[in-house]
């Protein structure tokens, strides 16, 4: 009972959410997304939020914010060994600047027939702190350019980017002090 209450506020906080709206400033936008919501197994933690995306059009914004965050946003699936390994990285930076002008974005390149199997259980059991988005075109060659012309399609890449920098890493992170130092400079 308890849980299927947690589900049910869970849900009314996602429709609360989405009602909001900001200045254009902002990184407010109009997804169409649907947004499942992964409970994580402690109780005393918030529900992990999973916006699925069936093209690439759909999260195109996401790349295009002109106002002042930093937005920092890393492709990876579950089955990436290199993308899993420095998920963690993600995770201490989103602590670290929890209070700073920073957006932490995770864009999923898991196969669409495993998001229930794979990519929820992985969110929940890993406790996923960043928000994730799962991106269900797989056509990088169709609109890998339109993320950075250097993405030759392989993950993990990282794109940092503000107002007036961006800057793309390809390949894996070697430490959170590799990613820390990437991001400071934009902050």
């Amino acid at each position: 009972m308890l849980i299927r209450s947690m589900a049910v506020f869970s849900f009314l906080l996602v429709l609360c959410a989405c009602g909001q709206t900001g200045s254009g400033d902002s990184d407010t936008n109009t997804d169409t997304a649907e947004t499942t919501t992964v409970s994580v197994a402690n109780e005393d933690d918030a529900p992990v939020h999973l916006a699925i995306y069936e093209s690439f059009e759909e999260l195109e914004h996401i790349f295009n914010y002109q106002n002042d965050t930093t937005y920092v946003i890393n492709f990876w699936a579950t089955w990436c060994k290199p993308c899993v390994a420095e998920l963690p990285y993600f995770d201490d930076l989103y602590k670290e600047y929890e209070q700073d002008k920073l957006k932490i974005i995770l864009v999923s390149l898991d196969f669409p027939k495993q998001i229930e199997t794979k990519l929820k259980p992985f969110i929940k059991n890993n406790k996923v702190l960043p928000e994730v988005k799962m991106l269900k075109d797989s056509d990088i060659n169709r609109w890998g350019s339109k993320v950075s012309e250097e993405w030759d399609g392989a993950i993990p890449i990282t794109l940092i980017y503000n107002k007036d920098k961006r800057l793309f890493v390809s390949g894996e992170l070697h430490d959170y002090a590799d990613l820390k130092d990437k991001v400071s400079p934009l902050l």
